[in-house]
């Protein structure tokens, strides 16, 4: 990826990056012009597994000299039509003294029309850097995807800049389920889920892990044991009928991915909270779970804390998890969130 990072040096995104060209009138100090006609170039800015439900982000830059005319319209053809929530925004960016990234309307909302997302620019500009966001749909689980990034400018000149391809990942993902002792106690790898005991139902057999609290021993606290476990594990706890699966668990620590520990909806353009030990950049992908091995693991662990988790094998073998405890609490509650990759 490296050479995809050294066009930062070139004088097209000095000019992109640093001054929006829209009709300034004083004369102080010009930067000059740096190409001989219309000019784009394109990095991806995400990091980690492309996932269904979550954004791939890019930073697409056009410049072309003042003397030229300016820009007109920008555009992104993907290979397989994004999610409707996927847009290219109409705000340009430079980077302020403070290395804050500000931002400045050179253009209309986005329009999405099938597989292309495309945005018209209502000022007067000869240099602009647009970030799109292509939010995975389902239809591309499993495939690889692929993007055509293109300008146009009012002298005619026309640019594009091809991205790709990018595999889509199988895994699954689901973030934020609150669980209590007693109460929202029953985890379905296979639903993605937490189920209380008005909502179990007739789903007691699709359980593969009872959330449990116990303040004594010391040792136990929070923990996710399987139906199967031994009683001495799930003590004082009466379990529903038909609810019998011997789920294998593996507890780890020091583990974090960073699509299951920021704490903020994935939403562009919000920072990530997170703590000391959480590291921005540490990602589980589809290997990981192709090449865990959980045939000599338990079927519970127990003294899970903050910040810790377990990889999941159920009963039946269609399914590995990978659940993160984002946060615990001393009343017998605790918020997780889980990755999936099916068998």
């Amino acid at each position: 990826m490296r050479s995809r990072f050294q066009f930062l040096k070139f004088p097209i995104l000095i000019l992109s990056f640093v001054t929006i060209m829209v009709g300034c009138k004083k004369e102080e100090y010009a930067i000059p012009d740096p190409v001989s006609q219309l000019t784009n170039d394109c990095i991806k800015r995400s990091l980690g597994p492309n996932m269904v439900g979550l954004p791939i982000e890019f930073a697409y830059a056009m410049a072309m000299p003042k003397s030229k005319g300016k820009l007109v319209s920008a555009q992104v053809e993907a290979s397989i039509s994004g999610a409707p929530t996927t847009y290219l925004e109409n705000n340009s960016y430079y980077t302020n003294s403070g290395g804050a990234d500000v931002p400045v309307r050179v253009g209309t909302p986005s329009v999405n029309k099938d597989n292309i997302t495309s945005v018209t620019f209502n000022v007067d500009t000869n240099a602009a850097t647009l970030r799109y966001y292509y939010v995975i749909p389902e239809e591309a689980r499993g495939k690889s995807v692929s993007f055509t990034f293109s300008g146009s400018a009012s002298d005619g000149s026309t640019v594009n800049f091809k991205m790709g391809p990018y595999n889509i990942s199988n895994m699954y993902i689901r973030r934020n389920l609150a669980v209590s002792n007693a109460n929202a106690a029953y985890i379905s790898i296979e639903d993605m889920a937490v189920y209380t005991n008005a909502s179990l139902g007739t789903n007691a057999g699709k359980i593969d892990l009872v959330y449990l609290y116990r303040a004594t021993p010391a040792a136990f606290t929070h923990a996710l044991v399987s139906p199967a476990a031994d009683p001495q594990y799930r003590p004082g706890l009466t379990l529903p009928a038909g609810m019998n699966r011997n789920t294998r668990l593996s507890k780890t620590f020091n583990l974090w991915d960073w699509n299951l520990v920021r704490s903020l909806p994935f939403l562009p353009n919000q920072p990530a909270t997170y703590t000391s030990s959480t590291v921005p950049g540490a990602f589980i992908d589809d290997l990981d779970f192709q090449k865990l091995n959980l045939s000599d693991a338990s079927n519970y662990a127990i003294g899970m804390k903050a910040e810790a988790g377990t990889w999941v094998e159920t009963a039946d073998g269609k399914y590995r998890a990978f659940i993160y405890f984002n946060s615990v609490n001393s009343n017998g509650s605790a918020v997780i969130s889980m990755l999936r990759y099916n068998l």
